[in-house]
């Protein structure tokens, strides 16, 4: 019998960073290009993401740097950590991926690394993933989410036609938060200021006056709001599973190692008591 082929190790890819913005006082925009990126590709989705590698302090790797090598020799503490972004723009032609960080302080490890880091800086990363992209024959579009989903929000937004029906809702602290966004729809923000995260958004979701004919909905951010659409989307109103992109980017309390752990336990416990018609547990 013959031996199957291994699985061959995916390998990260490297660029470096061109320059950095702030957007808002909450968002940090940060362009990695270089010849690295001339096997990179993200044009087929609007919610492509990237995981980013982080090296834990004081810990060097041995050039070129290659993932498979790192976890056969040196300990699982000192293996790179990964934090996911979605791509929020890809140039081909100048090999230039944009990404947006939302910053807490020294809150978090990719925000702060994200407001500090300068060009010509080497970063490597795994990817893309992604799954969305609006559907051209939906009768009309919903996206919601909080600050975490606004890059995925934005360039679906800028991928619709002129003209596409779309109500789009995107929950932030406040009005200083607000992006430019380059399409003609219209985006309602949610000046979210002391009240829990995503409430709001539930509340405008749940007020809206469903159009008729099929939806392509996106939903998400962080997983207890997302959890509230996802039963009132599916539940109440009954959109296919194949219509609807929902998921929590992240959730209270959890960085993004421990949620990771449990989110596919959590997606299915949630997925099988809604299509049981019950209630969602917390």
């Amino acid at each position: 019998m013959a031996e199957r082929p291994g699985r061959t190790p995916r390998k990260p890819h490297s660029a470096q960073v061109v320059r950095t913005e702030r957007l808002t006082p909450h968002m940090q925009r940060v362009v990695l290009g270089g010849e690295g990126l001339a096997g990179f590709s993200a044009d087929t989705c609007t919610d492509h993401y990237v995981k980013l590698l982080f090296g834990p302090e004081g810990v060097a790797y041995p050039e070129p740097f290659d993932l498979e090598l790192i976890r056969e020799r040196f300990p699982r503490e000192q293996w790179p950590v990964t934090r996911t972004y979605t791509v929020r723009a890809w140039d081909p032609e100048r090999l230039e991926l944009t990404l947006d960080f939302v910053i807490h302080g020294d809150e978090g490890l990719a925000g702060p690394w994200a407001a500090r880091v300068r060009p010509g800086e080497t970063v490597r990363f795994m990817g893309p993933g992604g799954a969305y992209a609006p559907d051209a024959d939906a009768d009309w579009h919903l996206l919601a989410g909080d600050e975490s989903a606004l890059p995925a929000i934005a360039r679906a937004l800028e991928a619709l036609p002129d003209g596409a029906r779309v109500h789009a809702f995107v929950e932030v602290s406040g009005p200083e938060e607000e992006q430019k966004i380059d399409s003609g729809a219209d985006v309602v923000w949610l000046h979210r200021g002391d009240r829990p995260v995503g409430e709001l958004l539930v509340e405008a979701v749940r007020a809206l006056d469903f159009p008729d004919g099929r939806v392509h909905a996106f939903v998400h951010g962080e997983a207890g709001f997302v959890k509230e659409l996802r039963r009132l989307l599916r539940v109440e109103h009954a959109v296919a599973r194949e219509d609807l992109s929902i998921s929590g980017y992240w959730r209270l309390g959890h960085n993004e190692d421990g949620w990771q752990a449990t989110k596919r336990e959590w997606n299915a416990r949630i997925e099988a008591e809604q299509e049981n018609g019950g209630a969602v547990a917390a």
